[in-house]
This record gives structure tokens, sequence and C-alpha cells, in this order.
């Protein structure tokens, strides 16, 4: 009941705010503002680091200063208001952190990173789309995607991961893929260059 809560809150926010693709119209959470869309934001920052309090749904000068810290962390203007940039990256670190769970939530903290840090080096990459939803539900692209794991909840240890990967952490030295090759069905994988191994998974360009 509690994670479904959570997913209504989360979809109420994106609706709320106009979220469509990489193309964000959206009114303003504020100081004073109230509400779901608050507690959703609230949440997200706590499992960040960035809040450190239970939700309340109220937006005051706590909420302001995480807000601040977060658009500082991830490159945005520090204007203490969730607006459609701040809105745009709150949605897109819930993506990275849903696939960085459902591929890798048994590995370790470095190798979650890891899985992170390879959807931005998508982004990067001529080689795929150039936006972090694009690269997620590209086709056959995440195995999460496909069987459905990219629905569970992330933990903090998921958001914690995207990001560090976002402020430059990069265990895989700029790989574009990763595999476990106990598990790999498409040996076409194997003619990729191995840059490092993390657990279970090999990461490769």
């Amino acid at each position: 009941m509690k994670l479904v809560k959570r997913v209504m809150a989360a979809v109420a926010f994106i609706l709320c705010l106009g979220i469509v693709e990489s193309e964000v119209k959206a009114s303003q959470l504020s100081k004073g503002s109230v509400g779901q869309e608050v507690v959703y934001v609230q949440s997200v920052l706590k499992k960040l680091g960035y809040f450190h309090l239970e939700p309340t749904g109220y937006y005051g000068p706590i909420t302001t200063e995480a807000v601040k810290q977060f658009q500082k962390d991830f490159n945005i203007d520090m204007v203490g208001v969730v607006g459609p940039e701040t809105t745009n990256m709150l949605y897109h670190v819930t993506l990275m952190a849903q696939i960085v769970h459902g591929e890798a939530r048994g590995e370790s903290y470095e190798g979650q990173v890891a899985v992170a840090a390879v959807i931005l080096n998508r982004v990067e990459s001529s080689e795929f789309p150039n936006t972090i939803s694009n690269v997620i539900f590209q086709k056959n692209a995440f195995t999460a995607v496909n069987d459905g794991q990219y629905m569970l909840e992330p933990d903090t240890s998921a958001y914690r991961a995207v990001k560090d990967a976002f402020l430059g952490w990069d265990p895989t030295y700029g790989s574009l893929y990763y595999y476990n090759p106990t598990l790999v069905t498409d040996h076409w994988i194997f003619t990729r260059q191995v840059t490092n191994q993390i657990g279970k998974h090999h990461f490769a360009y």
C-alpha cells in the first residue's frame, strides 16, 4: 500500500508539472506550496541526501535549501524553486534510480554507480539517443524495463549512485555497455572491449 501511494504521488507530480519526454511545461513549487507534489519532491531529495527530515508536504525554508543544493550539484540555477528545469532533472534522476535498482540492487555500491554512469555515457555518445529517458526506453536496452523490475521502488543507495554518477564518478571508464557473462544470450557483446569488472557485471566500450 505504501508503494502504491508513493507511485501515485510520483505520477501526480509528473502529470501536474507536465512532463513530456525532455520537454517540460511546469507550474512552480516554491516556499509556501503544500501537497503530495511537495511530499514527492522531499522524498526524492531525502534519498539523494539533501532533505534530512521526514517529508511533510510543506515547502518551507528547509525544502528551499535542499532544492538549492540539488540544483547546485546538478548544474541548475540555485533559485530554490522547483520549476521546469528542476522538475525535469528530478524526473530523470528517478528514472535512472529505477534502472539502477532494477539492474544492480544486488551489486556493490560501486557497481550501482557504474550502471548509472553507463546511462550518462550513452546520452553523450552519438551511438545512442541523446536524452536519459530515450536511452532508458530504447528497445531492449535494459532488462529491468523488459521484465518489469524497473517498476520496483528505488532505495536510497540507487538514488545516491545516480547522484555520484552525475557528480563525475565513472568506475566504467566511459563504457557504453555492461553484461553478466553467465546470462548473455547475444554473444555479440563479447566482441566489445572490456574496461572493468565490478561484481557480476563486465563493463565494455
